[in-house]
């Protein structure tokens, strides 16, 4: 991860980063991000984001997440659209509706709500950042 941004890339062209919600912090109100969006702490409001989502064992989003790949291994209180695919660890728990196209779920791993897969259960569903 570069410090400073690379001029090369033209202008109004920026790579999507990484943003760390860190342990102990508390975020109220929603995100919106292009990038990954790492959660060790706690998020209270909806998740929009780019490219990933990921919740750390400790972590827990209260809210609503929107993205392309959700990588989950805290606790999320809320449903998770994603137009590639969830991943739910075995120290994770979701209380609400998971969407996508690919599930893996380990062992372990606790998903309290609806599931919707497949292409169609996504259509409508994409994942864009105004």
């Amino acid at each position: 991860m570069a410090i400073f941004a690379d001029r090369s890339a033209g202008v109004g062209e920026t790579e999507a980063g990484l943003s760390i919600i860190a342990s102990g912090m508390q975020v109220v109100g929603d995100i919106v991000a292009e990038g990954i969006v790492k959660v060790e702490g706690t998020v209270r409001g909806s998740m929009q984001v780019g490219r990933q989502v990921l919740v750390a064992k400790g972590g827990l989003v209260e809210g609503d997440i929107h993205t392309r790949e959700a990588i989950l291994g805290g606790e999320v209180r809320g449903g998770v659209v994603a137009s590639e695919r969830i991943e739910v660890q075995p120290t994770c728990v979701v209380h609400g509706d998971l969407t996508t196209p690919m599930l893996l779920v380990q062992e372990g791993g606790e998903v309290n709500g609806v599931l919707r897969m497949g292409a169609a259960a996504t259509e409508g569903a994409a994942v864009g950042i105004a």
